[in-house]
């Protein structure tokens, strides 16, 4: 059985202001914000992607808030985009920096004239945090792709 222990009021708010990081990351991307995705980035920001998360060597890496941009506006491609999150887990916290690592579940819409399809995929980031002027920011993002589902829809 998990033992609760109690958390101070500060530590509370800094969890929650984690997840409603994590949150905001998911309802840019859905919305198309880039602007609003990329502000979620510390300016040194490190993302890596890695498309098969079986292989050590990255697909992607990126050093700057700056390079995200077209990485987030990719997106445009889809005529919509879902991401469901499942947990969070902060592994570690402290004044102002943590990491932890989030399940999520990104639905693709792709329209063709009169196909449809949509791709569905296993991600996993695990995340550096970092509290800076009151906020907390990704500091680094490493995105794992576990597996991808692509099907036709009527």
């Amino acid at each position: 059985m998990t033992k609760h222990v109690t958390i101070s009021p500060e530590e509370a708010a800094d969890r929650l202001a984690i997840r409603e990081l994590i949150e905001a990351y998911a309802h840019c991307a859905d919305r198309r914000d880039a602007k609003g995705q990329t502000a979620l980035f510390t300016a040194d920001t490190h993302f890596v992607v890695y498309m098969n998360s079986k292989d050590p060597t990255p697909s992607q890496e990126l050093h700057s808030r700056e390079a995200l941009a077209p990485v987030f506006a990719d997106l445009n491609q889809y005529a919509a985009t879902m991401h469901f999150l499942g947990q969070t887990t902060i592994l570690t916290l402290a004044r102002d920096q943590g990491t932890g690592e989030t399940y999520c579940m990104p639905h693709h819409l792709t329209i063709a004239g009169e196909k449809r399809r949509l791709m569905i995929a296993a991600l996993r980031y695990i995340d550096t945090f970092v509290k800076m002027d009151g906020a907390w920011l990704f500091a680094e993002r490493r995105l794992y792709v576990d597996w991808i589902e692509e099907r036709g829809l009527s």
